[in-house]
């Protein structure tokens, strides 16, 4: 129909106010139109909470709707789920109130729905349509999408380098390179992602608290490669505030908590996981990731993990602020690699955007 497209880009844009807050769920949005007026919307506000088929149907409902659903149809920007998990299946929903017309943004690459969602559409007599919009929802859940096709976490790199080329000082110490408009940025970026990522120099050296405090938003969980267990223990990385994970050669303890960014109640928020010597570090470090259902890394450094990463491949966004400022000397900071897709001014620090080809 010829207004289908503009109630996916509704949906889509629903979706988007889900953004930090779904994960390990993908962002989901989702408007119900009777004879080309909106009759109900919603979308899926926070993990454990109902998805946004559920919230478009109870809006339908609310607003005195109820009897239009049977005559209606539903756009919706991922596969219906077809399994329980926090919440019942979404399609027995929609087959419930026998809503005439169902249209999908993207099929789901979740194991446990994957088709399913959409043939029980079907077989309920539910007229269904597919792949509306396919690459803007992609983009959209592009984190959910790595996950479950690479079964490995999406990874962001991201730095900030002078003009002259250094993004540390000779002798390490901080320094303020980007403005105070791109930290603040930093933040929202942070509160976006499962997990934040930085190396044992940068931790020691830094000592940065790596969680949300000029934005609105979930704290990451933190993520040290601390391979012999050197960091002092009253740097921020060990202050209990939000879960942590280091990786070491030396030791490991049990996987628990799912997701772990929800475990503000945990007793202990530190857990250690070890990473062979002699194998693919990035490699490990990422499938431990994949296994605890952490599906978004956010990388800040140092240059050893940012150059690591570079060359193993396993990244998929660079994100890289170079300031008016100078150093003289100090560390350099790795080459950006991939495709340039955008670019931008904040006050007086220039952003360049790559992806990984």
């Amino acid at each position: 129909m010829d207004n289908d497209q503009l109630y996916m880009r509704r949906a889509l844009q629903l979706a988007e106010y889900g953004r930090g807050y779904v994960s390990p769920n993908p962002m989901v949005g989702s408007v119900i139109v009777h004879n080309d007026r909106i009759i109900g919307e919603g979308w899926h506000r926070r993990y454990g909470g109902p998805h946004a088929e559920v919230e478009a149907v109870r809006d339908a409902e609310v607003r005195g709707n109820e009897s239009l659903l049977a005559e209606a149809t539903v756009y919706v920007t991922l596969e219906p789920c077809s399994h329980y998990g926090k919440t019942p299946p979404c399609a027995d929903l929609l087959v419930e109130k026998r809503v005439k017309r169902v249209v999908v943004c993207n099929d789901d690459p979740n194991p446990l729905v994957a088709g399913r969602g959409l043939q029980r559409l079907r077989d309920a007599g539910i007229e269904v349509e597919s792949g509306l919009l396919a690459q803007e929802g992609r983009e959209l859940n592009r984190r959910f999408f790595t996950y479950f096709e690479q079964k490995r976490p999406y990874v962001i790199l991201k730095w900030a380098e002078t003009a002259d080329g250094f993004m540390a000082g000779i002798d390490r110490k901080p320094v303020a390179i980007s403005g105070e408009y791109s930290g603040v940025r930093v933040h929202r970026w942070r509160s976006e992602e499962d997990a934040i990522l930085v190396g044992a120099t940068t931790a020691q050296s830094d000592n940065p608290r790596l969680n949300v405090r000029h934005w609105v938003g979930l704290d990451p969980v933190r993520i040290v490669l601390d391979r012999q267990l050197r960091l002092s223990d009253d740097l921020y990385l060990f202050d209990q505030t939000q879960p942590t994970i280091v990786y070491n050669h030396l030791r490991a303890t049990p996987v628990e908590g799912f997701p772990m960014r929800y475990m503000t109640e945990a007793a202990d928020k530190i857990a250690y996981s070890q990473c062979l010597p002699d194998g693919d570090e990035m490699h490990q470090l990422l499938t431990d990731l994949y296994n605890r259902k952490i599906q978004s890394v956010f990388v800040e450094g140092g240059a050893a993990v940012l150059s690591a990463l570079l060359v193993s491949g396993l990244w998929d966004e660079i994100r890289r602020c170079q300031s008016p400022i100078r150093l003289g000397d100090g560390v350099k900071p790795p080459a950006p690699q991939g495709v340039l897709v955008a670019s931008e001014k904040v006050q007086e620090d220039l952003w360049t955007y790559y992806r990984n080809a």
